[in-house]
């Protein structure tokens, strides 16, 4: 496009000097010739110049239009087919078979929907994501927590669209759970600790936790890159970190609706329900009747039914803003408004078949969301001095 721009414009310059030719001290005109007749002719050059510079000038912006036309459309024609799928990535915040077969789910339900074509993906650290959105500005998708978003839409643009819901809400918490029988009953009793945390790149599971331990002046002794909000409960399980932390969703009744009264010292379970907690057969983690526990525990209730009796909350933070999905920073305006509706639709028209596509992040839903939304994130991570180079 640029070079038959500038093809288009070398031929108006060289016009512009042809028409200056008579500047360079040679003429044909003698001085027998009359002044009406070198008028004459001298109107008449100059009339043929600017006529063939006006029309090479039209030709040079209609070549440069259609252009830029015919590329705009071959590249949102180009994205999402066979040979240029786009990619929908996930974060490795759970198991990345359960987040590939829910993945899968969502990619053929949109493909039925819309005709394009999508590929799941989940790279190897919430680091990779974003550098991959940022390599690929023009066809993925990311499925990104709050901090991973911000940090995304600073290095190269990325955009978020739509927020997840969880439980009929679009904010969650970071939690901090610790042995049962520890002896902790504050941040503050945690100087010196064992932390072990989900990934670098989890805004519940390290970027809020780090600010309230800098907050709390605690200084921790050794911290535990995990993998996942489930491997991080397991190390407190296991024993081998004195703390751990991940994500907090309310408990909720038979019907879905939020137990807890908004008081962090209420969060966890209340004790005269502690000894009736085990998974049920589709994997929830019950305690008694109408009172199912959501936080991250609940992710190794099947290999650990007593992870309640051996494994309470701390404390939990302030809301969170849920996680995203975004679109990478030249995704074709047209295609991407497409893809809203359509998930937009799927959720509204399918809400289980939703559930079940988004069940390893516990989506049950999504809401339209914009940039001023994670302002308070993106003060934190400023605060903090983080960067996506942080999370590899």
């Amino acid at each position: 496009m640029r070079i038959k721009t500038w093809l288009a414009l070398l031929a108006v310059c060289a016009l512009v000097v042809a028409a200056c030719g008579g500047d360079d001290g040679t003429t044909d005109t003698t001085a027998a010739e009359s002044a009406d007749t070198a008028a004459e002719e001298t109107t008449a050059e100059t009339t043929a110049a600017d006529t063939t510079m006006a029309a090479t000038t039209m030709a040079a912006t209609t070549m440069a239009e259609t252009t830029v036309t015919e590329t705009t459309a071959a590249a949102s024609g180009d994205v999402g087919t066979a040979d240029n799928p786009i990619s929908v990535l996930f974060v490795p915040s759970a198991s990345a078979d359960e987040i590939v077969t829910g993945g899968e789910l969502l990619d053929q339900t949109l493909e039925a929907a819309t005709g394009l074509t999508f590929e799941v993906a989940v790279p190897t650290s919430y680091g990779a994501v974003i550098e991959e959105m940022c390599a690929s500005p023009t066809d993925t998708i990311g499925m990104i927590p709050a901090q991973a978003y911000v940090m995304a839409n600073t290095q190269c643009g990325v955009e978020v669209e739509l927020a997840a819901v969880r439980f009929g809400s679009d904010v969650y918490w970071a939690q901090f759970v610790v042995p049962r029988d520890s002896d902790a009953q504050s941040l503050t009793d945690l100087n010196g600790a064992t932390w072990a945390y989900p990934d670098p790149g989890s805004t519940s599971g390290y970027l809020i936790p780090s600010g309230m331990f800098v907050g709390a002046g605690v200084e921790i002794g050794q911290e535990v890159e995990a993998g996942s909000h489930d491997s991080a409960m397991q190390a407190v399980y296991d024993g081998t970190a004195d703390v751990g932390t991940g994500y907090y969703t309310p408990p909720s009744d038979a019907e879905g609706e939020s137990l807890w009264d908004g008081d962090p010292a209420n969060a966890d379970v209340s004790e005269d329900l502690i000894g009736q907690c085990e998974p049920n057969a589709d994997g929830d983690l019950l305690c008694g009747e109408g009172f199912q526990v959501n936080d991250a525990r609940s992710a190794i209730a099947q290999t650990a039914p007593d992870v309640v009796e051996k494994v309470r909350i701390l404390t939990v933070s302030d809301p969170i803003p849920n996680d995203t999905i975004s679109f990478s920073p030249e995704f074709p305006e047209d295609l991407q408004e497409q893809i809203i509706t359509e998930i937009l639709a799927f959720a509204e028209n399918d809400p289980e078949g939703f559930a079940t596509a988004l069940d390893a992040y516990s989506w049950d839903g999504v809401t339209e969301s914009t940039d001023a939304d994670f302002d308070s994130i993106r003060q934190i991570v400023e605060d903090l001095g983080l960067s996506s180079d942080d999370l590899d």
